[in-house]
């Protein structure tokens, strides 16, 4: 973790300094006064790769083919376009949105030309695309963190979430990419264990746990999960109240914990650009229904501070509760 840190602070200049103070500057101005006011670009933001999964979970628009939005594949030349507008201001980029990143062939340009402007790059994968090779083209591409979702410890339960999957295959990827680091002397990237607590899984607990110390990957991150029909009788919802985005009320019904305070960070820091090139506020927009501009073509800075963004800023400070990709979070407080 000091080596991504130190990572970090490799990819500052003054330049994004002086506008993560701007922006950071900014929130917190805002949330004083409930007034939002904007200064500064965003010094993270998520790019989707592509929308196609080889998998069908059963809470994901991407796997279960639901998408309203035209779904498809970004191309390597609309994502340098996009990288040379952000590249003076980003520090962060996240490639991944909806999707298995991996299955755009551009990928490793991607992340070799995100990575020449020095912006750190994360991405989170099914795991399903790491034989021997393109592990080591992983290491090799300087990936910062790789972001490995594996919600079961045998493949029963593994299913249950992670329809289509194959579980033998996501452990053999992680076990891959951990020799390619170690053969190549690499302490990059950093690799995350991400395990959803869920009703059909909360019981091999020690398992992932044990897994994770004897893998000796970077980190494990136990996650609560987003679930669209959160009723009571959904069996992915989990008993233990602090892997839970849910309580249950007086009569039994599940409703999420968020009290829907107005505000939201990921206004200021976390925009999201599909793989059409739509701006959409957040990664909780999955089916982007507030496109707030798009690229490329566009100036981002423009769209950034345009009267749409503005207005859907203070619709989070006014009535955040309002907001229908707002009603289901956890996050961004």
């Amino acid at each position: 973790m000091i080596a991504y840190f130190l990572r970090f602070l490799s990819c500052l200049n003054f330049r994004r300094i002086y506008n993560l103070l701007k922006l950071e500057t900014s929130y917190f101005i805002s949330r004083l006064t409930g007034n939002p006011k904007m200064a500064g670009l965003p010094w993270a933001i998520s790019i989707e790769p592509t929308t196609s999964c080889n998998l069908s979970c059963p809470e994901c628009p991407s796997g279960l083919k639901k998408f309203t939005r035209p779904a498809g594949t970004m191309g390597i030349g609309a994502f340098r376009q996009i990288i040379d507008q952000l590249s003076p201001h980003l520090l962060y980029l996240t490639l991944y949105f909806q999707g298995e990143p991996m299955l755009n062939h551009h990928f490793f340009s991607m992340v070799d030309y995100a990575k020449k402007q020095r912006i750190m790059v994360a991405t989170s994968t099914n795991g399903h695309f790491l034989d021997t090779e393109n592990a080591r083209k992983i290491v090799e591409s300087g990936l910062d963190r790789l972001i490995f979702s594996m919600d079961g410890m045998d493949q029963e339960t593994y299913v249950k979430y992670r329809a289509g999957g194959n579980l033998e295959k996501v452990k053999q990827g992680i076990a891959n990419v951990l020799n390619w680091k170690k053969k190549l002397g690499k302490v990059h990237p950093l690799v995350e264990l991400q395990f959803l607590v869920l009703g059909t899984n909360e019981h091999q607990l020690p398992l992932v746990k044990d897994f994770a110390r004897e893998m000796k990957v970077d980190k494990l991150s136990l996650k609560t999960a987003q679930l669209y029909d959160f009723g009571k009788d959904n069996p992915l919802h989990t008993s233990i109240p602090e892997y839970s985005r849910y309580r249950k009320t007086k009569d039994g019904a599940m409703i999420p914990k968020n009290s829907f305070p107005n505000r939201c960070h990921r206004m200021w820091h976390a925009p999201v650009i599909t793989w059409d090139g739509k701006i959409v506020p957040c990664c909780f927009d999955k089916d982007a229904d507030h496109i707030l501009g798009g690229l490329p073509g566009n100036s981002f800075a423009v769209i950034w501070e345009s009267r749409e963004y503005q207005a859907f800023r203070n619709k989070i400070y006014s009535s955040r509760k309002e907001v229908n990709i707002c009603r289901n979070c956890t996050e961004g407080l």
